[in-house]
């Protein structure tokens, strides 16, 4: 898959009181149009990114329409791929500038958590999971999150401090993300003890091991390459890749995540890179468990050993493969529609060399995981400057 970032925009991730989904989106919409240097007229068709169930309103792709009066009856349509709908509303964009269909696609994706409440916020989150058989999981995302947890423990040994590692290199790096919604260095000890502060949260998991409830968007838009060589910048997609896997973690090794693996070897193999022509990663760490196990499907370590990677520091800012310099998920925030455009999105402005405190010095080639669901949606980008 080919194609070209040209522009982006990013809101603030948190509990935003005076934005609603409208005005993320619409708001996102426009600074994302701005930065490409389009009018609003230019754009052929809009992807909006949207797990919805939050809030009463589950048509929102119109809303992209409110930046803009000359944006009125262009095509927009909504995505939704559990976790990982904002990286399937990019391929969408993608698909339609390979299919010479659109020459300038606006992606969005935004969502407004905060509006429902807490204990209901779990139970639309179990809906990225079989409700047939993990419905009724207790702690709700979280639970499904610590099984894995517990199951890893069996198979490894337990690696809470391996995990409280994690948590506390992704907090350190969103002190540097302008737009994280936790920005507080919360140490190792911190992460690694409970207390009353990092309770308990489902199984093994501490609150230091959870990502947060998050209200946000972000926003891209897409051309072809042609094009993109002659705008002030350009992010080329050398791939895109996306793996499905089973729904039911019953059928499935659970704790190998076998299709974020596949999804990274299907990535490689369409960019001709390995893992080591990678200047960095942004990967999805909803959970600090999650991030643990991808190390390991994503080639870094052998299976049981990703305990290695952060206690040996190979994926700090400074180490051999730095890992979510942006805070990742766990600091930045999850708003579930906007996650995978954000990855997007900040992993540009890095390409770019515009990132501020979380730049990665002399980035070329950028990797990307988002998932859906407990590695059922998997999606993996490869992104290098050619502008």
């Amino acid at each position: 898959m080919s194609g070209c970032i040209i522009g982006w925009s990013h809101s603030r991730f948190g509990k935003l009181e005076n934005d609603d989904l409208e005005s993320l989106i619409a708001d996102s919409a426009a600074e994302a149009i701005a930065d490409a240097g389009l009018a609003p007229a230019d754009i052929d068709a809009i992807y909006v990114g949207n797990f919805g169930g939050f809030e009463k309103q589950s048509f929102p792709a119109s809303f992209a329409l409110a930046a803009d009066p000359a944006l009125r009856f262009c095509p927009a349509t909504r995505v939704e791929n559990a976790c990982a709908t904002g990286s399937a509303a990019i391929h969408q964009g993608l698909n339609e500038v390979a299919a010479g269909k659109a020459r300038f696609v606006l992606v969005v994706g935004a969502e407004k958590m905060t509006v429902a409440p807490g204990a209901l916020i779990g139970d639309i989150l179990l809906n990225a999971a079989y409700r047939k058989e993990e419905g009724e999981t207790e702690g709700g995302f979280a639970g499904v999150f610590g099984q894995i947890a517990q199951r890893y423990f069996q198979a490894h040994g337990d690696h809470s401090a391996a995990m409280a590692r994690i948590a506390a290199k992704n907090h350190k790096n969103g002190v540097e993300n302008p737009y994280a919604q936790l920005r507080k260095d919360l140490d190792f000890e911190f992460c690694n003890t409970v207390s009353e502060k990092n309770p308990l949260v489902a199984g093994p998991l501490r609150r230091t091991d959870c990502s947060l409830v998050s209200d946000g968007a972000a926003a891209v838009v897409l051309t072809n390459i042609e094009t993109a060589l002659r705008r002030p910048k350009a992010i080329h997609f050398r791939a895109a890749a996306q793996v499905n896997d089973y729904l039911p973690m019953s059928r499935r090794e659970i704790i190998a995540f076998e299709g974020c693996e596949e999804a990274w070897k299907k990535a490689h193999a369409g960019a001709g890179t390995s893992l080591d022509d990678l200047d960095f990663v942004e990967t999805h760490d909803c959970f600090t468990i999650a991030e643990l196990i991808e190390y390991e499907a994503m080639g870094l370590a052998a299976k049981g050993e990703g305990h290695r990677v952060i206690e040996e520091g190979w994926v700090e800012k400074d180490g051999r493969l730095p890992v979510n310099p942006s805070g990742g998920l766990k600091s930045k925030g999850h708003p579930i529609g906007a996650t995978g455009v954000s990855m997007h999105a900040l992993c540009a402005l890095q390409l770019m060399g515009e990132a501020g405190g979380m730049q990665i010095a002399g980035a070329q080639t950028a990797g990307i995981y988002n998932m859906g669901g407990a590695a059922v949606a998997n999606y993996v980008s490869i992104l290098e400057r050619i502008r």
